[in-house]
């Protein structure tokens, strides 16, 4: 049976985060995406993409309604490897760190925390006031893993595509999904030493 893997874009921006762990999830193979997007996710994906829920819904195995609480990933029982919020804006986290379940996003999320496994959200906000910080903090506390998209300079990105996919990258490492291509931190290099994208540098 293929690994499953439960993931949510909500209205923060970057929405390219959530699509695109949904595109790499497909060209990996092997796991069965379930997508869960809220009405401000859409909103948010029309407006920097000019995406309708449909051309999402596209990119999964599986697509839930926000609203139906009584899905199978509502459950304990419906046995996946995780579930990631990409991104999560600040009522969604609200709502996690509070056990609030009024759609099905949080629910899951719930699921996912009281079930043990593990819970990804690229939280997206500037700056943060002490109640988004007292939230990342209580979700930390449950279990859950607080991830903003920040970018690796290291990794010598020069589009935004690339900072994007090495993001990605980093957050399907916390669910074993370890891939090749993104640029990994090879060690601190000697000045005049080649520090490209990938680059292994000297041995000594």
């Amino acid at each position: 049976m293929n690994k499953r893997l439960i993931v949510a874009i909500t209205g923060a921006t970057g929405s390219i985060y959530g699509m695109r762990i949904l595109q790499q999830l497909r060209a990996i193979g092997g796991w069965e995406s379930h997508l869960i997007v809220s009405d401000a996710g859409v909103l948010n994906a029309w407006q920097e993409y000019g995406l309708a829920r449909k051309d999402l819904d596209k990119l999964a195995d599986v697509v839930h309604n926000p609203r139906d609480v009584g899905a199978s990933i509502a459950s304990g029982s419906f046995i996946t490897h995780g579930m990631v919020i990409a991104p999560c804006s600040m009522k969604t986290l609200a709502g996690v760190a509070h056990a609030f379940s009024d759609n099905l996003i949080t629910r899951a999320a719930d699921v996912i925390l009281k079930e043990r496994r593990r819970l990804v959200l690229l939280v997206r906000e500037a700056p943060l006031n002490l109640a988004h910080l007292r939230n990342m903090v209580q979700v930390t506390e449950m279990g859950g893993v607080i991830f903003p998209p920040v970018p690796a300079f290291y990794s010598k990105a020069e589009t935004i595509d690339a900072i994007v996919n090495h993001t990605v990258g980093r957050v399907l490492d916390l669910f074993d999904v370890h891939q090749d291509n993104i640029a990994r931190w090879q060690g601190m290099q000697a000045p005049g030493t080649k520090t490209a994208a990938g680059s292994k540098g000297k041995k000594r």
